[in-house]
């Protein structure tokens, strides 16, 4: 048999890649007679396009893994796929004016449905390379055994029919970049989405096993949400904010105006922990617990680096992906209970804020009747007063430690504690007085104009 006839082998695989032609191409080389020869067997390739059919089926089976779990799924289909494919191809080779615009458009739908079931571009392309493969060695080994003498014919058309597969090659690629485009684009909006319904609280129940498939969230687990705001994001970043996460950290973000949430899942809840013995109640400005924060949470909360300016409120822990909606909120109160200079509140350790912030009105209120006299003051007094009583709140009413914080001795502090009682009818030693005085403060604080 002439050298043109290959191996079957080394056919399924076909030649090493054809760079494209230009869209203007050069007329073909091969004379009237050798495309005669070519049309005569892709003639006779068109009546046993079953069997060539069913062959190709069996060879991709074989060799490529990817098309082995479609055709388990689909087998009909998938037959009928490659026979609609093959019969307007080699009809192209026959009448390409006629035929050309079909095969592209079969090639098109081949590459958009592949890109839609998550077929590898790579075992696509592999794929037309076999089916190219095997027709070349069919027009061969029908001419061979009907024409021999017309076998070297073949040699002048083969740059031309190997062009062909290169081209539908091109065509099946395109349409697959695009079709997986779309699909990208769709599967990150469905994820916007319902990461959006899942925090405002809007997300069906009968939707949650699917929105924990699409995000990978478990649909029974605990979480935080974090909000922030006043960072600026990376104009050709990721468009988050620039937050420093533990590393380890699982976080899915969403961009909601000017704050940015973020959920957050944590582990599995901590073993509950021996009560806490009471305290002495001799015992005289002893500090208390941290908070009765989540140790996870606290410690995520506390391994945050948020840039200057950057405000940062984290939710209470919250039970179910459907209580996520609630864990937003959560947040973006303690983000109102966040200093305007920016930093990190973690609800759980700042609830007396929270209170504040979620009712301003009431907090308003509060301020004006508890701390209104320190306003007929100059201000200069009126704010010494001020620094004073919140060192000595947050020394728990130890005047000691307050001077330190202060720079001055007991005495001046718990003068000025006195000075403060007078002027505002309040005793700092009765609890609702303190509480009072409390909010006052942090009211003052967080709802200043």
């Amino acid at each position: 048999m002439p050298q043109v006839v290959r191996s079957r082998i080394r056919a399924l695989h076909g030649p090493p890649p054809v760079t494209p032609l230009p869209q203007h191409r050069a007329r073909s080389l091969a004379g009237r007679e050798a495309v005669a020869v070519l049309h005569r067997a892709a003639r006779v390739l068109l009546e046993a396009l079953p069997e060539l059919t069913d062959r190709l089926v069996e060879a991709l089976r074989e060799q490529e893994p990817a098309y082995r779990a479609a055709m388990e799924a689909e087998p009909t289909e998938i037959w009928q796929e490659v026979h609609h494919s093959l019969r307007h191809n080699v009809a192209s080779l026959i009448q390409p004016r006629e035929f050309r615009e079909a095969a592209h458009r079969t090639s098109r739908w081949i590459g958009e449905n592949r890109a839609e079931q998550g077929v590898p571009l790579d075992a696509v392309m592999h794929a037309f390379r076999m089916g190219g493969a095997m027709v070349w060695q069919d027009l061969v080994d029908d001419t061979a055994r009907r024409h021999p003498e017309d076998t070297r014919l073949l040699v002048h058309v083969a740059a031309d029919v190997w062009n062909f597969v290169d081209e539908h090659c091109a065509v099946v690629a395109e349409a697959y970049r695009q079709a997986e485009r779309r699909v990208s684009w769709r599967r990150e909006n469905q994820q916007r989405l319902m990461t959006a319904a899942l925090l405002d609280g809007t997300a069906r129940i009968a939707d949650l096993p699917d929105a924990a498939a699409m995000l990978g969230l478990p649909v029974q687990g605990r979480y935080a949400v974090l909000a922030a705001a006043g960072a600026r994001r990376a104009p050709h970043g990721t468009g988050r904010p620039p937050l420093g996460l533990p590393e380890g950290t699982t976080v899915l973000w969403y961009p909601a105006g000017d704050v940015d949430l973020a959920i957050l899942p944590l582990g599995a809840a901590p073993a509950a922990a021996d009560a806490e013995p009471p305290r002495d109640a001799d015992t005289e400005n002893t500090p208390g617990p941290a908070g009765d924060s989540d140790g996870e949470l606290a410690a995520l909360a506390a391994g945050l680096t948020v840039p200057p300016g950057t405000r940062v409120g984290v939710s209470s822990v919250v039970d179910g992906l459907a209580s996520v909606g609630d864990a937003r909120r959560l947040a973006e109160t303690a983000l109102r209970a966040c200093p305007a200079s920016g930093g990190t509140v973690l609800l759980d350790e700042h609830l007396p804020a929270a209170l504040v912030v979620s009712s301003p009105g009431l907090g308003t209120a509060l301020a004006a009747r508890v701390l209104g006299p320190l306003d007929r003051l100059d201000p200069a007094d009126r704010d010494v007063l001020i620094e004073t009583l919140t060192a000595w709140l947050d020394s728990d009413g130890s005047a000691q430690r307050a001077g330190a914080k202060l720079y001055c001795h007991r005495n001046t502090v718990l003068n000025r504690m006195r000075r403060f009682e007078q002027l505002t009818g309040r005793c700092l030693t009765r609890p609702s007085d303190a509480v009072e005085v409390s909010l006052a403060l942090a009211a003052r604080r967080l709802l200043a104009d």
